[in-house]
Parts: C-alpha cells; sequence; structure tokens
C-alpha cells in the first residue's frame, strides 16, 4: 500500500469527524431551540428522557452524516 493513499485517508477521517461533530453541535442547538424548555438546565436536574433524547439526536446524527461524509469522502 502507498504511503500517500493511507495519509491521504487518515486525513479525510479527520476531516469527517470534524464536520460530524459540528453537525452534532448544530443539532444541539437547533433542539435547544424549539423545545419550550432549556435543554442544558433539564440535564442539570438529571430529567432521564430529555438524556435519552439528547443522546438520541447524538447518534442518529452521527450515524448519518458520518456515514455521507465518509462515503463522500472517499
Amino acid at each position: 500500500m502507498e504511503l500517500s493513499i493511507v495519509l491521504i485517508n487518515i486525513i479525510y477521517a479527520f476531516f469527517g469527524a470534524g464536520l460530524t461533530l459540528i453537525f452534532m453541535i448544530t443539532g444541539y442547538k437547533i433542539f435547544d431551540r424549539i423545545t419550550p424548555f432549556n435543554t442544558a438546565k433539564q440535564l442539570e436536574k438529571q430529567n432521564t428522557a430529555v438524556g435519552i433524547v439528547v443522546g438520541s439526536i447524538f447518534i442518529g446524527l452521527g450515524i448519518a452524516i458520518g456515514l455521507v461524509i465518509g462515503m463522500g469522502l472517499n
């Protein structure tokens, strides 16, 4: 295997991970704005339902956007 191909794939992986994190943060902020309650305060109060929903948002966005970016970069 050529070293340049390996390095390009590593750079693509880091770039894709960075973009996925940016989209996950954006998704959380959008969720926080469209709900009638403050998500951060509910998480501080250890509201399990809000924690499950936020976790699901992160998992869903991470999988979806990670696959799209990963397939688009390779």
